[in-house]
């Protein structure tokens, strides 16, 4: 997982030890690719590459990219057998095809859609197959409305500082026909996920939000963490657990022979 803005310095420990969810909720994911022996994967968005190194034990060719360095490096030292790059998924082509591109839960932070889906489409050989869950529409809703409430209440304007392209299946789906892909699977489902222990609310806006506090001194920071945590407390703390409101896209798609 990983983001095109300019903030690009993800804290790798932080991501596998109080964010590993990311990759633990995207290992059902890998019963659609299903990898066969010998067959070309690309992994887009590949983070610290769990996912990555479950579909090379498969016995697939793997290459991993993700446009953080820091989560590369991390992902190179747990898997030094992998072929693992820093690379713009906007921008990247691939010296062969692949049979399959895959994505968890990164998709979400490329707003270009468009852009993304031309490097998916150049990667693949014809009748290659995308297999892709991301943040879909009004995923994490209560945590963007509660921060960007709590900027407001803090003197701060809101617009243009969430980071992420969450679409509808129609918005998605229509994407990927645009450039030669026929859907065979969409998925919009919710999926409340546990947060880890009491600072789960507050390590996730560290890791995931910074762009919302990217001109946010730290006396205004402190103060708008809290008031994230008081408003989600109703509904999303039970029994000692942070919930937080993941709303997950599922795709399917096979390149078409043009």
């Amino acid at each position: 997982m990983t983001h095109s803005t300019s903030n690009n310095q993800w804290q790798a420990d932080t991501y596998d030890h109080k964010l590993d969810f990311v990759s633990k909720m995207g290992g059902d994911l890998l019963s659609l690719l299903q990898p066969q022996p010998g067959e070309r994967v690309l992994d887009i968005g590949c983070g610290t590459a769990d996912l990555t190194a479950k579909i090379a034990a498969a016995g697939a060719v793997t290459v991993g990219i993700d446009l953080s360095p820091e989560m590369i490096a991390r992902g190179r030292d747990k898997y030094p057998h992998l072929n693992l790059s820093a690379q713009n998924a906007y921008t990247y082509r691939a010296a062969q095809p692949f049979d399959a591109v895959f994505s968890n839960a990164a998709l979400h932070w490329m707003k270009d859609a468009h852009a993304v889906a031309v490097t998916v489409a150049s990667a693949l050989r014809d009748g290659g197959r995308f297999v892709a869950e991301f943040g879909g529409y009004r995923n994490v809703a209560a945590l963007v409305s509660a921060t960007e409430s709590a900027l407001i209440a803090h003197g701060y304007n809101p617009q243009g500082r969430n980071p992420w392209y969450f679409p509808t299946i129609g918005q998605y789906a229509a994407v990927l026909e645009e450039h030669g892909f026929l859907v065979t699977l969409a998925q919009h489902f919710e999926r409340p996920t546990p947060l880890h222990g009491e600072s789960g609310v507050r390590d996730w806006l560290d890791m995931m939000a910074d762009d919302f506090f990217y001109d946010v001194n730290a006396e205004h920071k402190a103060a708008i963490y809290q008031a994230v945590e008081d408003q989600l407390r109703p509904e999303h703390y039970r029994q000692g657990q942070w919930i937080a409101d993941y709303r997950r896209l599922r795709i399917c798609a096979v390149k078409q022979a043009n």
